[in-house]
């Protein structure tokens, strides 16, 4: 989807200075532990199903949402893996809009319907095995995220804080 009415509003406001924003991803994993991707038409490069959570809109729901709209797929939010921020999640896009997001990682599996890109937010919708993950052209914040969903850790992964008082 373009450019939220809400966002719209933002930029109307501060220009293209950095705008920080609550986001979700999702990393769908099918039977055979491969993760989906979608490469992103900003850019051109491979990323996670997800976007902005909208105001007022419960992180799962947009979870869910974001999903369906980029890949045609309905998920079942299995777990958080984590939630992320910091340097790594910083972009310009092409328009000069530069944005840094936090980020509440969801695991899930697929329940329904029929992987399809938007053809808007995204070009190519597959499932890709770790290795076959690893040579491609992605998203800088996107290979930790990764890491983690392959390594299967158990529980919600946080950095450890830097910030002492």
């Amino acid at each position: 989807m373009p450019m939220s009415p809400y966002v719209r509003g933002l930029r109307a406001k501060i220009g293209t200075d950095i705008l920080e924003v609550p986001t979700v991803s999702v990393i769908v994993i099918d039977d055979a532990r491969r993760v989906l991707l979608v490469r992103h038409v900003e850019g051109n490069l491979w990323t996670t199903p997800g976007g902005m959570i909208e105001p007022l809109e419960v992180p799962s729901d947009a979870a869910v949402r974001e999903t369906w709209e980029e890949t045609g797929l309905h998920v079942e939010l299995r777990r958080l893996l984590g939630v992320f921020g910091g340097p790594l999640f910083r972009a310009r896009y092409s328009n000069g809009d530069e944005i840094a997001f936090v980020s509440t990682v969801f695991l899930a599996r697929p329940i329904s319907g029929a992987l399809m890109p938007d053809g808007e937010e995204t070009l190519e919708a597959r499932y890709f095995t770790r290795d076959e993950a690893a040579a491609l052209p992605i998203k800088p914040h996107v290979p930790p995220v990764l890491a983690l969903a392959f390594a299967g850790v158990p529980h919600a992964h946080f950095e450890p804080p830097t910030w002492t008082p």
